[in-house]
């Protein structure tokens, strides 16, 4: 780690900071907290994946839907109007949307074969996302004069790693540059996200392992060809096993290249001040 003691992170000039959890545990929530004193520049993955790497292909899928309207067709045409993403840090659904969820048309499901295209995009981008984090980081000292620097991770970066791999790509890099804290959600959290997941379920991004095992299993199961998926259902089904499938990834991830911060201690937080004797606290309870 970055930072080898207590005393160390205190006294750093520049404090760098990667956090990564499940959502809903307080990632942005400290990252907007941080951002709003005004020394600290937050560095969104999710928004830099929807703005550069998937942002014409967020537009183009939007425009694609207004061509089937003749009247917005014909406006497209003769360029009368414009169609873009209002991606911003507190909605980042433009992302989310764009990756979509597999099975029937009727119901707004993608086949299969353009389903893992975009699954395939999204890693490709997050990759490269995290791979920026230094260069945003030199900018945020060199070009805008920040002291401080967050990075605001989303809940699929332990899908590109191998935490075992002490020659990880991704984790070499961003441990060199950050100090990785997990914040820990609880087994009610856990439930919580199940229960919220239920009631709205959206796209997510997963390892092709895992998420063609899922896909097979859940065929099987209820023996459903794949063009007559409930694209929903599917999400649904596949939502706790993603938990229960990422949950040993992080800790892996905390256990070998940085700091775990149970979600308790983090919603405590209410200033810049605290956020650093957070820090200062769990890298002192880890000797």
């Amino acid at each position: 780690m970055i930072y080898k003691s207590s005393s160390q992170w205190r006294a750093a000039t520049n404090k760098r900071v990667l956090l990564f959890a499940m959502s809903g545990l307080g990632k942005t929530y400290l990252s907007n907290t941080l951002r709003e004193t005004g020394d600290w520049f937050h560095y969104s993955i999710d928004y830099r994946i929807g703005t550069r790497y998937l942002g014409e292909q967020i537009a183009d899928n939007a425009k694609r839907e207004a061509m089937k309207n003749p009247f917005l067709r014909e406006l497209l045409r003769s360029n009368s109007i414009y169609i873009g993403s209002n991606i911003s840090f507190d909605d980042l659904k433009p992302v989310s949307s764009y990756l979509g969820k597999p099975g029937e048309a009727s119901k707004g499901g993608l086949p299969w074969d353009e389903y893992t295209r975009r699954q395939d995009q999204f890693q490709a981008a997050e990759v490269a996302a995290l791979h920026d984090t230094g260069h945003f980081m030199d900018r945020a000292s060199t070009l805008y004069g920040y002291p401080h620097f967050i990075c605001d991770t989303g809940g699929s970066i332990c899908e590109w790693v191998d935490a075992d791999d002490p020659n990880d790509p991704i984790l070499t890099d961003l441990a060199s540059k950050t100090l990785m804290v997990w914040i820990e959600g609880t087994e009610a959290h856990t439930k919580e996200l199940i229960r919220r997941f239920d009631k709205e379920p959206k796209p997510m991004s997963y390892d092709p392992v895992f998420l063609v095992a899922t896909w097979e299993a859940y065929l099987a199961e209820f023996n459903v060809a794949p063009d007559k998926v409930d694209p929903d259902d599917f999400v649904r089904w596949a939502f706790a096993k993603a938990l229960a499938h990422r949950q040993p990834r992080y800790k892996a991830m905390a256990d070998r290249w940085g700091l775990t911060l149970p979600m308790e201690r983090v919603s405590r937080v209410r200033d810049a001040a605290g956020f650093v004797d957070m820090i200062a606290e769990a890298l002192e309870a880890r000797g």
